[in-house]
């Protein structure tokens, strides 16, 4: 009888303690962040909240999950397009929900020219974290690559409402600009 009120004793107290943070796009910590980057004039302090969020996003409360991402990356940065690719599916069959896994094989398809395949993780990407300030920048960079000058303009936008201070974006913003008033760049 006294392992049985123990038991039960057990499962009060972990139903009552609270659950582990949660991380990646769903992280509670990152309505804040976001709500600080669109007000704060401190560009020090945007890229502070910038490798905030994108510390969050790459976080999984699946360890084995965060360390496949971290591998993929790995491979990608050393050129291994193969080896992150092969890693990075099986990542995202892992976790399907994972936005930051969608983002960086929507990067990894760039690197190796397929946009096409790119374009459908980063549509994966945005429907599960809406605010991917870095998922929208690839469309936008896509879209400049196709020609597709309007569309880059938009995407950079968005991505502009979202993180005020993406230089790259801000830059191409003024550019595509003025190639539509015709002036010259």
């Amino acid at each position: 009888m006294g392992f049985r009120l123990l038991g039960l004793l057990l499962l009060v107290v972990a139903a009552l303690s609270p659950a582990r943070a949660s991380a990646d796009q769903k992280d509670p910590r990152l309505s804040g962040l976001f709500d600080r980057l669109k007000v704060t004039e401190s560009e020090l302090e945007a890229r502070a909240l910038e490798a905030d969020i994108w510390r969050i996003w790459g976080e999984s409360d699946d360890p084995g999950a965060a360390a496949m991402l971290r591998r993929g990356e790995a491979a990608m940065q050393e050129g291994d397009y193969p080896g992150a690719l092969a890693v990075l599916d099986a990542l995202i069959a892992r976790q399907p929900t994972f936005a930051e896994a969608w983002n960086k094989r929507a990067t990894l398809y760039f690197l190796m020219g397929d946009f096409d395949s790119s374009v459908a993780d980063i549509e994966k990407t945005l429907e599960l974290e809406p605010r991917h300030f870095g998922a929208l920048s690839g469309l936008a960079q896509i879209d400049l690559a196709l020609g597709r000058k309007k569309a880059a303009l938009k995407v950079f936008e968005a991505a502009l409402a979202i993180d005020p201070h993406l230089q790259g974006a801000k830059a191409a913003v003024e550019t595509l600009k003025k190639e539509a008033e015709g002036e010259p760049t």
